[in-house]
């Protein structure tokens, strides 16, 4: 008898609390809910928050029968489901360019999608269809391992709050374009670009993540960045070195007035067996001259710098961060794991340098190995 209570109590939960309860475990499972009585046959058909994965599949040995199994199992829920769908991730490594995906993000594109993840396998890059720019309501798109073209007739993610590309290839002009047309953007992530000249202008920008190998950045309207983080990183050749260098960090580190926190894995030098051409640097002066005389991160609370190996151009940048940050609390220090006996004589260097905060702390942590 209490067992038959119980039992009617669940079924009699809120939409909301059902929905909660099985986005809590995979979807498969959330599917097979509908066994338990008459009241559990289509609650899954609700879900607003929708989670693809490998898991969705039954285990084969052949590859074409995980894909295969895997798209049945997707069109058919999508077929059923029933009502909006504010979240759709999808991650795969058996998903390759196949049609059905072309027709399932259509299917979202009616449906008023907040939420967009799609990865998918490494044999082959993902070509993003023309409807995935009918996704007018989209707040966060991330797309990894994909070509993207937005079509002239595209006029921006107008709601978009977040955006992640990671391996994607887009041209330069597309990607200033498109970020341009997201006025309310938030967050953006840039990962594995290559020799990209980039203009960013995004004025509600507040976090932004950069990694590749980045000709140069401009920050050109994105005053209320609070948190930056640079990767950078060039080929052991002296002609991507000196592409590299040019850089404009005065420009980009001038766009952030309202900086916070500073995290930068900037190689200013290629291999430790190249480290003497930064060594016999000759424009150590270039921070004085090129930047404002009254440039000051008056918000900047904590930098984290990594793979430093000691060099004057890496130590002059440092020094121009320390000069300029009058409420900066943390400065951490990761040098590179091919310094191994001018450790020592780095950080005594660093504890020497002016600090405008007197509540400026240096740490030096060691590399992992």
């Amino acid at each position: 008898m209490d067992s038959i209570l119980v039992q009617d109590v669940i079924s009699d939960l809120p939409q909301s609390i059902v929905e909660t309860i099985l986005t809590k475990i995979p979807i498969r499972d959330a599917v097979r809910t509908s066994i338990l009585s008459s009241k559990w046959r289509y609650k899954w058909a609700n879900l607003t928050h929708l989670v693809f994965d490998d898991r969705c599949s039954s285990l084969y040995n052949d590859k074409g029968l995980v894909e295969g199994n895997l798209v049945k199992f997707i069109t058919r829920f999508l077929f059923l489901h029933d009502g909006p769908i504010h979240m759709f991730t999808l991650s795969s490594t058996y998903l390759q360019g196949s049609s059905y995906i072309d027709q399932w993000l259509l299917f979202l594109s009616r449906k008023d999608v907040k939420e967009l993840v799609i990865e998918l396998g490494d044999r082959e890059w993902f070509r993003a269809p023309t409807c995935l720019f009918s996704c007018r309501k989209l707040t966060r798109l991330e797309l990894i391992r994909c070509e993207l073209d937005p079509p002239p007739s595209f006029k921006g993610f107008l709601s978009l709050k977040c955006l992640v590309l990671q391996q994607v290839l887009i041209a330069p002009d597309k990607v200033e374009n498109l970020l341009s047309s997201c006025p309310l953007l938030e967050s953006l992530t840039l990962s594995y670009f290559d020799s990209f000249a980039l203009s960013i202008c995004a004025p509600n920008l507040k976090y932004l993540c950069l990694e590749g190998e980045f000709k140069d950045i401009r920050l050109e309207n994105t005053p209320l960045l609070i948190f930056v983080s640079v990767s950078m990183y060039t080929d052991d050749t002296a002609e991507h070195f000196e592409q590299s260098s040019t850089c404009n960090f005065d420009k980009f580190l001038g766009g952030v007035p309202c900086l916070q926190r500073l995290i930068g894995y900037i190689y200013f030098t290629k291999s430790s067996s190249n480290t003497s051409l930064a060594t016999e640097a000759t424009d150590l002066d270039f921070w004085e001259n090129e930047c404002p005389s009254d440039c000051t991160f008056r918000l900047l609370k904590s930098v984290k710098i990594a793979d430093i190996s000691g060099v004057p151009h890496e130590m002059e940048f440092i020094k121009f961060l320390l000069r300029n940050s009058p409420v900066l609390e943390v400065m951490s220090i990761i040098p590179s794991t091919c310094v191994t006996d001018g450790r020592i004589n780095m950080l005594i260097e660093l504890l020497r340098f002016r600090r405008a905060s007197a509540e400026a702390e240096i740490t030096f942590t060691q590399p992992r190995m």
